[in-house]
């Protein structure tokens, strides 16, 4: 590393340390040549994604804009700023494990859709109807019809387990 100071290419490593969860280190060095110290980090190198947008336009992913999106969508509900930098980052994450160079528009708002539906129903209504551009009222009626749906089939899904332990219960009282 070229020292900042007097340009000299030679210094020593005086400490290192991980920070942002790990993902940077940060080391503290010292000049051969003047002495001085001075810190750098490190950063793995993610390759850039490339957007395909539905118009087949291409544009590099922009972490901001989906943070913006997605905060639009909370807006004036109880979801803190980290559950959003969460969500952010699991979508990020996921593009980077999924996905080489370039990810289809599609595919990132199916994500963030996916997690905001586990998040906030209302945020994830708010999302979807920009994302899958609701064009009338009864678009909109029908995704919550199908959230309904959805919630009533997830809650006699809790309801069976009880009542088959309750049966196995009883029928091993009576054994």
């Amino acid at each position: 590393m070229k020292c900042p100071h007097c340009s000299h290419p030679e210094d020593h490593v005086i400490d290192s340390r991980p920070v942002e969860n790990g993902n940077v280190i940060r080391r503290r060095r010292e000049c051969l040549s003047c002495a001085r110290r001075f810190t750098t980090y490190e950063r793995l190198e993610i390759i850039p994604l490339t957007v395909l947008k539905s118009d087949n336009r291409r544009e590099p992913f922009d972490r901001t804009k989906l943070r913006e999106g997605i905060s639009r969508a909370c807006k004036k509900r109880s979801i803190t700023s980290e559950q959003i930098e969460r969500v952010v980052t699991e979508v990020e994450t996921a593009l980077q494990e999924d996905f080489v160079m370039e990810v289809q528009s599609r595919a990132i708002g199916e994500l963030v859709m996916a997690k905001l539906k586990q998040l906030d129903l209302v945020a994830y209504i708010r999302f979807a109807s920009v994302y899958k551009s609701f064009s009338d009222v009864d678009t909109f009626m029908n995704e919550v019809r199908g959230l309904k749906q959805e919630q009533k089939l997830r809650a006699k899904k809790v309801k069976y387990p009880d009542i088959l332990s309750q049966f196995l219960n009883a029928t091993a009282l009576k054994n």
